[in-house]
């Protein structure tokens, strides 16, 4: 299956991506749970996590082909091969780094990097991107997205992450996004599963309004 493929599969079934910034190992699988519980089938663990790839590791071994599991703020190509090894497939960065977005693309690892203007968009798609998103997007809105969509291809799925709420996706959606990339308004360090579970919940139910 192809990257584009894969990311497909698991948007399909739900167009949100869980950013779990902070996460432990040894709260990942619990963690990883209620997410899937919850609805969502993507997951990343920012590099700024304490050990980030044991908990990739973690969740991938538990969660096998049910989500689509990865890293976030992925900076350079050396962190692309470690997450690869630790059976990661998705790559999330926040920028538009040519070598990180190629070198994902070579492993056959989802890539998707953070960019904010059409030629940032556009020079990813060249260097391989699977997908962009448009970060922060609390200094975008949605009449932006479209004029951005009117010349990025179609085919480039484009997912939006900052400042999303349960209750202010419908005008993203509106405007031509793929999905959304939920960070602390979804799981901040040291949250409980119960609460996790009920926050992925809640914005599962406001994507699907």
């Amino acid at each position: 299956m192809s990257a584009t493929e894969l990311l497909h599969r698991y948007l399909g079934q739900c167009p949100l991506i869980a950013i779990v910034r902070g996460l432990t190992p040894a709260e990942a699988e619990a963690t990883g749970e209620a997410v899937r519980e919850g609805g969502i089938r993507i997951i990343e663990v920012p590099f700024n996590s304490p050990e980030p790839l044991k908990s990739i590791e973690l969740l991938a071994r538990k969660f096998g082909n049910s989500m689509l599991v990865g890293a976030g703020t992925v900076l350079t190509v050396e962190q692309v091969r470690q997450v690869k090894e630790a059976g990661g497939r998705i790559i999330v960065s926040p920028d538009t780094n040519p070598d990180v977005i190629a070198a994902s693309a070579e492993a056959g690892l989802v890539s998707s990097p953070g960019y904010f203007t059409p030629s940032e968009g556009f020079a990813a798609i060249r260097a391989g991107a699977t997908s962009l998103k448009l970060f922060p997007a609390e200094g975008a809105s949605p009449s932006v997205l479209k004029a951005h969509l009117a010349v990025l291809p179609r085919n480039i799925p484009l997912m939006i992450v900052g400042g999303i709420k349960p209750d202010n996706m419908r005008p993203w959606l509106d405007a031509g996004a793929a999905g959304f990339g939920l960070g602390s308004g979804l799981y901040k360090p040291g949250q409980s599963p119960a609460d996790t579970l009920a926050r992925t919940r809640a914005y599962v139910a406001g994507v699907r309004q």
